[in-house]
């Protein structure tokens, strides 16, 4: 006898309840396979399945409790939520009982439409159930009105005119006869249940078929051919079986390969003997989505900035330092145990700026801090800091920080610098005087001083000079030695960087000489005010400072 069902609209795309409808009611018959976590989830997914059968044996298994409703309908859900979340394949539940009465049924349909779950399949037995392979003959069935009532509350609660109540028969496994199963089908069908399960325990389909025969497609019918596992397939599709359960084997096919890998690294002591016949971490990382967060960092990652990199400024030695710095330069003399440099690089990568380039000289080959790239400037004994800016250039990007690698400072500094709006951003410390400062300041004058507002004010650089106080005035405060180019900013210092180069005076030219030719130039340096928590390592004074510092 022929299936007739009212036909789902497939114009527009289904939601997982509409596509469990259209596996249950489709006349070719069709697979769902079990899954009970995130993970296995997405594996069943990748491997073809339309649908997922959320098996309440795994899930129980999962959480290391018996299949005898001893983890709660919330921590099922709480799991199925997860799995719901990385596919987009329907989920069918194994809900039991309904976890109790026609109240509970309720509420559950309720809770498993609002995590995306496709439908729910109940058994005719009591709360709390037992597993059917378990002592099946001994256990009671439901009252069928009682039953009924169940498939009512459910369907009365959904809002999805497509979420599906499957009800499972369960009397074959309690030794009822198959006149009991059609008085339990008929019952449920006319209750609401959008299409039956039969299941038995017996190694040979011949219960299932008969009832399939007897049925006779009155509404779709859905097997779990566990027990007689080695029926073949043709046998269900002459049958007009609609839907069929592989209901626990990936959690059967993880236990066992879990065991045999405990067992031999326990024996062994050694990974040598199992890493190949492990999937490998990476795969690991593929199933978690792990591709998809970097793509999301790039684009949503501090309010969608593009990778930033960072040109440290680190090829002299530190003269003022003495000693100190015999055997290497001063962005690698020890402060609490690391290195100057390393703790600078530690605040970029607080910031996700993985990409750093140091600009090195003095005993460059001392150097050696996890995360950076080091080039030289040969000729750091008798040229500045722009000769050493230019052997960087082929390495600039168009989101890049220009600092001095002899700088200490606070991490909201950098983060506020990274957010601060401008091709073109230095950042001034407007409380420093020439008194709390050592080496040679460097001065800057903007066109208009720190109001000390909470809020960010629109700023211009309008010089730096190593005079505190010039005929323009008092200065607006210190240039720390930092800057923040972006994309058109990153191309003004590279045209000035090439005219910088054709001038004699070019090896003697520093930072803040480059910026005062870029202002000359008509172009505009935004100014981030600051107001102390930062220092350059100048002298052994510094130091003893700098340890304030390191956080």
């Amino acid at each position: 006898m022929h299936q007739i069902f009212t036909p789902i609209n497939t114009a527009t795309k289904l939601n997982k309840c509409a596509q469990l409808r259209l596996l249950l009611e489709s006349p070719q018959l069709d697979f769902i396979m079990e899954a009970h976590n995130g993970i296995s989830a997405r594996i069943v997914e990748e491997a073809g399945f339309k649908g997922i059968w959320a098996s309440g044996l795994a899930l129980s298994a999962q959480y290391g409790v018996r299949d005898n409703n001893e983890a709660s309908w919330t921590q099922v859900v709480e799991m199925l939520e997860f799995m719901s979340d990385v596919t987009s394949i329907p989920i069918l539940l194994d809900g039991d009982t309904g976890y109790g009465n026609f109240n509970n049924m309720r509420r559950l349909v309720k809770k498993l439409e609002q995590r995306d779950i496709a439908g729910v399949c109940i058994e005719d037995k009591l709360f709390p159930k037992t597993n059917s392979f378990i002592n099946g003959s001994r256990q009671a069935l439901a009252d069928i009105d009682e039953f009924c009532g169940k498939i009512k509350a459910g369907k009365d609660s959904q809002t999805d005119r497509n979420f599906c109540i499957v009800a499972r028969l369960e009397a074959l496994i309690a030794g009822w006869d198959l006149s009991e199963a059609m008085r339990r089908a008929e019952a449920y069908h006319a209750a609401g249940a959008n299409a039956i399960l039969i299941h038995s325990k017996s190694s040979r389909p011949d219960q299932v078929l008969a009832f399939a025969k007897e049925w006779g497609g009155r509404s779709p019918l859905v097997i779990i051919p566990t027990k007689y596992y080695s029926t073949p397939t043709a046998v269900f599709r002459k049958a007009e079986v609609n839907l069929v359960i592989w209901a626990n084997h990936m959690i059967r096919a993880a236990v066992a390969s879990m065991q045999a890998i405990a067992r031999e690294v326990k024996a062994s002591e050694t990974l040598i003997n199992i890493e190949d016949e492990v999937a490998p971490v990476k795969e690991i990382f593929r199933l978690q989505g792990a591709d998809e967060l970097i793509e999301a960092e790039k684009r949503y990652f501090n309010n969608g900035r593009q990778n930033t990199q960072a040109i440290v400024l680190a090829a002299s030695r530190g003269q003022e330092l003495a000693g100190l710095t015999q055997d290497k330069p001063k962005v690698m003399l020890p402060l609490g145990g690391k290195p100057l440099l390393r703790l600078l690089v530690d605040k970029f990568k607080k910031l996700a700026i993985n990409d750093i380039t140091v600009v090195a000289g003095y005993k460059a080959e001392t150097i050696n801090v996890p995360g950076t790239k080091v080039i030289c400037n040969p000729d750091y004994e008798t040229t500045g800091e722009l000769a050493s800016l230019a052997v960087a250039q082929t390495s600039f990007g168009d989101e890049m920080l220009v600092l001095y690698g002899d700088l200490l400072f606070r991490s909201y500094i950098l983060h506020d610098l990274l957010e601060c709006p401008g091709e073109i951003v230095a950042v001034v410390d407007s409380v420093a005087n020439s008194k709390s400062v050592s080496g040679s300041p460097d001065y800057a004058y903007c066109s208009i001083p720190d109001d000390l507002s909470l809020f960010g004010q629109d700023v211009n650089l309008l010089d730096i000079s190593k005079t505190a106080q010039t005929q323009v005035g008092k200065s607006s405060g210190r240039w720390i030695g930092m800057l923040r180019l972006r994309s058109q900013g990153r191309q003004w210092l590279s045209e000035a960087l090439n005219e910088l180069q054709k001038r004699p005076e070019f090896n003697s030219l520093g930072l803040p000489e480059l910026c005062n030719y870029l202002i000359e130039q008509g172009k505009s340096i935004k100014v981030l005010y600051i107001r102390g928590n930062w220092l350059d390592v100048n002298s052994l004074d510094d130091l003893d400072l700098a340890f304030q510092l390191k956080q």
